[in-house]
């Protein structure tokens, strides 16, 4: 009992003075301090923005869970399926689980690694060296505790790196929500080309059947002689122009099945698929930004940059003990004997205790190079940060451009699809009574067909338009 008492006494007092020590070392990295937002204070302003003055305070979409913001069944059960599937987003989890296994191993440096150790040691002395004139064979067993090559931290060089280490493991979980959130507006997105494109195919598919009851009509005209060739070869151009536009879009719906697909990490239920456009696609309702501080500075791209630049910080403090003396420790408690049998006999008691600290000296600019590396880092990624906070105003400020001025294209494009109906309607009552020729029909139901289709190209800019100012505000992480 009382040698393992001695041998506890003997192992944890040196030990724990030596983390207390260690444990009161500060680190030599600079003291952190934000850098200053270099965008403006307020959002733009001039015709393409809204006024956003006088609006009442609501709560900021990056607080929205995506089940909330997107109303519609089927696109909120394909999210469901990506953040569940998606190959992207579960390797940023895995590099969540990588960073956090990382910090948990940098951080073990600051406490001390104790093993126990049993060693037994055979020699054979020859006669010439034994000193006895004959052979002598020499035997040891040993069993113990030990330390070894511990750094006592007393200038927080462990510290340092253990803190660059926990600033890149956070970095990573921001980075995963950046992920989420570019996956659920990815989603979306490509939810909406599908629709759009599904839409352009009905189009299609209407004109191609009214200009192919135009062709026959135009054709028994033609047959009765009251229609001339060149009006049959203009109907037949109609017909055949629309055939194209059925293949193309075909092809294009196909195609943006497979981007679906993709993003989802796995094929997409047929039911899940949506079948046209729709305005009830986002509960987004007329609110505002808020201020570009507020919003840019949670941004989880924003924050993962931050999080980089804390860690290049902390990096410098490494750098800069290098220079410092480093101070390990070797030691270790236990037993030794000549005889297996009295190796826990009186006497047999034994330990060891050996610091060892080493200075720099000389070492050909080694460590003041290592030192403007990890400086030239710090400032890397402090403009690393700053570019992240740049790109993120942009974002926002292009979101809320195209969002003041959507609603009126989408507008105007309408009445623009009416006029040009109520013009192919005319002509065509013009032409059955031979008061124009066929080329005024024509033109005026490609006019329709355009107008159709830009129709379906706003209405989808304006959708688009909403999964944006969504993302680019935070939305979607949640």
């Amino acid at each position: 009992m009382n040698r393992k008492l001695t041998m506890k006494r003997a192992l944890c007092l040196p030990l724990g003075a030596l983390l207390l020590l260690s444990g009161c070392a500060t680190t030599m990295a600079p003291k952190y301090s934000q850098p200053a937002a270099p965008v403006p204070a307020a959002w733009p302003a001039g015709p393409a923005y809204k006024t956003e003055a006088g609006k009442p305070a609501q709560k900021p979409l990056a607080d929205i869970p995506w089940q909330e913001f997107f109303v519609d069944p089927q696109l909120r059960a394909l999210i469901a399926l990506a953040l569940e599937n998606n190959r992207d987003l579960r390797v940023a989890v895995l590099n969540i689980e990588r960073s956090r296994a990382q910090y948990q191993i940098q951080r073990s440096d600051l406490f001390p690694k104790i093993d126990a150790n049993a060693a037994a040691n055979y020699q054979r002395v020859p006669a010439e060296l034994s000193g006895t004139g004959s052979h002598a064979t020499l035997t040891q067993y040993s069993v113990g505790l030990g330390a070894a090559s511990y750094e006592l931290d007393l200038f927080g060089r462990v510290r340092s790196l253990k803190d660059q280490a926990l600033e890149q493991y956070l970095a990573t979980e921001q980075a995963r929500r950046s992920v989420q959130i570019s996956l659920v507006s990815q989603v979306a997105n490509s939810y909406l080309t599908l629709a759009a494109d599904k839409e352009r195919l009905r189009v299609a598919r209407d004109t191609q059947a009214s200009q192919q009851e135009s062709f026959k009509l135009t054709k028994s005209r033609f047959d009765a002689g009251v229609s001339s060739a060149l009006d049959l070869s203009q109907a037949q151009t109609s017909v055949e122009s629309a055939r194209v536009d059925i293949a193309r879009f075909t092809t294009l719906i196909a195609q943006d099945e497979n981007v679906l697909n993709l993003v989802l990490g796995s094929p997409a239920p047929a039911e899940m698929l949506p079948v046209r456009m729709t305005d009830s696609l986002t509960a987004l309702k007329d609110v505002s930004p808020g201020l570009p501080s507020e919003v840019l500075l949670s941004r989880p791209d924003i924050l993962q940059a931050e999080g980089q630049l804390k860690a290049a910080n902390a990096n410098i403090g490494a750098a800069r003990a290098a220079f410092f003396p480093r101070v390990t420790l070797l030691s270790s408690v236990g037993f030794g004997s000549g005889s297996l049998a009295g190796l826990f006999k009186g006497g047999s008691f034994a330990w060891q205790f050996a610091p060892q600290v080493s200075l720099p000296i000389f070492d050909a600019g080694l460590n003041k190079a290592n030192l403007n590396v990890s400086e030239v880092d710090r400032d890397i990624a402090v403009a690393q940060y700053e570019k992240a906070i740049q790109t993120a105003f942009r974002e926002v400020a292009d979101a809320l451009a195209q969002r003041g001025t959507i609603d009126e294209q989408v507008a105007a494009q309408q009445s623009l699809t009416d006029a040009t109906s109520d013009s192919y309607r005319l002509s065509t009552a013009r032409y059955d009574k031979g008061i124009d020729n066929y080329l005024n029909v024509l033109f005026s139901q490609r006019s329709l067909y355009d107008a159709q289709q830009a129709l379906i190209t706003v209405q989808l800019a304006r959708l688009s338009n909403m999964v944006t100012f969504y993302q680019v505000l935070g939305g979607g992480a949640k």
